[in-house]
């Protein structure tokens, strides 16, 4: 079993404003593209045995600046669907319904926790089977809830794992315990 290496594509123009961004197939900002650009250096060392994006093309272009054109796109890796919260804010969310965070409540017509758990933990289970390190292109509440499956947690313990855009993120092992080896570098 290998290390299973985390990237969250670069910033976009909702990324840079907060605005929850699932099933809306934005663009990198240029400063997402050069930030996307900065992370194959980071990247080039690591022989990965697998590299997958998710299919949304902020995630790919991510992939292919960062020297990963050919990335297998994989659909279980998608942001988590926000439904009716497509585009708001957390803040906006807050005004009619207090308290409300992805990781406590549901969105309206979006997926629940249990959804998200299951395709994400398909993702653990294929990573897991790979002997060597895989590099996975995502989002950031996926990626958080994808740690999150990997320790073993339920997906509402990725709202203790910030994430920022084009950052590298590692998990691994200690004997044979899942543990995070490095967050948001």
């Amino acid at each position: 079993m290998g290390d299973l290496w985390l990237v969250r594509h670069g910033q976009t123009e909702w990324s840079r404003a907060g605005r929850h961004t699932s099933t809306t197939d934005l663009p990198l900002l240029p400063e997402g593209e050069d930030a996307a650009r900065a992370l194959a250096s980071r990247l080039a060392g690591t022989p990965f045995e697998l590299v997958l994006t998710s299919p949304r093309r902020r995630a790919r272009r991510t992939a292919e600046l960062a020297g990963f054109p050919d990335a297998e796109v994989d659909p279980d890796l998608a942001e988590w669907e926000y439904g009716d919260y497509e585009g708001v804010t957390t803040l906006e969310i807050q005004e009619h319904t207090p308290g409300w965070t992805i990781w406590t409540q549901p969105a309206p017509g979006g997926e629940s926790a249990q959804q998200v758990s299951a395709r994400l933990d398909r993702v653990v289970a294929r990573v897991r089977s790979t002997e060597g390190a895989t590099l996975v292109v995502g989002h950031g509440h996926a990626s958080r809830a994808l740690a999150a499956r990997w320790l073993g947690l339920p997906v509402s313990e990725g709202r203790l794992l910030r994430l920022d855009t084009a950052t590298v993120s590692v998990l691994g092992y200690e004997r044979a315990d899942p543990v995070v080896l490095r967050w948001n570098s």
